[in-house]
């Protein structure tokens, strides 16, 4: 084939293999079987096709290992795929290793706004080190994207109203295309962009040169104490509203008995919606009035990281 038209994506992942190999016994399977019903109804249609018009088919009479032969084989290849695919999953999806690191992503029409914990800001550009675990918390703005980069294998649906999140470890240094592979209006085509993977020293080099803004952390904090946060959720605890120190990743107790993890979705949730899971030990309706349409998804992140420096800082202690 032309090398311009590559039958596959190049595989420059750690997954990718594990992916690659799991559809190739997918086609594989599916050959084997297209095969052998195609050779078996030629085969039948051929030996037993009628003769004469007074031929009489003898009677067949059934066979009950044949019956099982047939029903176990393709429920044990299909348990199989299963427990493959399954695998697969939990390994791109919940296990992330615990020294990833965090890069932001806001889909919104028509771009990817990236940025970095350090503040370094991309659009449609993703840089990452070669070798090293990268964890992607996603939003979106808007509709429905898709953070799709087909040299990791990596797609990942990004849902407004919702945080998505993923990861990935690229081996092989070089640039990688990046697309949304989810319909997302009339721009949608123009919706794509670049991953570049470089060697640790030169992405150093590259994070701490140019313009750098806040960091995610400052970031948020600026914006936890313009918004007035900081005068309900006092670091000693004698605020109207919890502390939040060292809260996030923690379970927390509710007015309902429940107890949910303190992760990004609960904050999203308790910023826009103070009302949908209350803190035990503090009043219904909670005092605590809602941002929604007041912040961006862009702040929201900021405030997340915020409070994970808090969490990391009472851990140090």
């Amino acid at each position: 084939m032309d090398q311009g038209i590559p039958l596959f994506p190049e595989a420059a992942s750690t997954m990718a293999g594990k992916v690659d190999a799991l559809y190739f016994f997918l086609v594989a399977v599916a050959v084997f079987f297209a095969a052998l019903i195609f050779i078996s109804l030629t085969v039948f249609a051929l030996k037993y096709r009628r003769r004469s018009e007074t031929e009489v088919p003898p009677s067949i009479h059934g066979s009950t290992p044949l019956e099982i032969a047939w029903s176990v084989i393709p429920l044990g290849l299909v348990m199989i795929m299963f427990a493959w695919g399954a695998k697969l999953y939990f390994d791109a999806y919940n296990e992330v290793p615990p020294d990833a690191e965090e890069v932001y992503v806001v889909g919104k029409q028509w771009m990817w706004h990236i940025q970095h914990a350090n503040g370094r800001r991309e659009i449609n550009e993703l840089h990452v080190p070669v070798g090293r675990p990268i964890k992607l918390i996603m939003a979106s703005e808007d509709v429905i994207h898709s953070f799709y980069i087909p040299a990791f294998r990596l797609k990942k649906d990004v849902v407004p109203g919702r945080y998505a999140t993923i990861w990935f470890q690229a081996t092989k240094p070089g640039r990688y295309h990046l697309f949304c592979a989810e319909y997302c209006g009339t721009g949608h085509s123009k919706m794509k962009g670049w991953v570049t993977v470089m060697e640790p020293a030169e992405y150093q080099a590259w994070l701490s040169g140019g313009v750098v803004g806040e960091s995610m952390e400052a970031a948020g904090e600026r914006l936890f104490n313009q918004l007035g946060c900081n005068t309900c959720h006092r670091a000693d605890g004698t605020g109207r509203g919890p502390s939040l120190v060292g809260v996030f990743g923690k379970p927390v107790r509710l007015l309902s008995g429940e107890t949910v993890i303190a992760d990004e979705a609960y904050i999203r949730e308790s910023i826009l919606n103070p009302n949908a899971k209350i803190v035990a030990g503090y009043p219904s309706p909670t005092i605590m009035s809602t941002y929604q349409g007041q912040i961006s998804e862009r702040g929201i992140l900021q405030i997340i990281a915020y409070l994970k420096s808090l969490s990391k800082e009472e851990r140090s202690q």
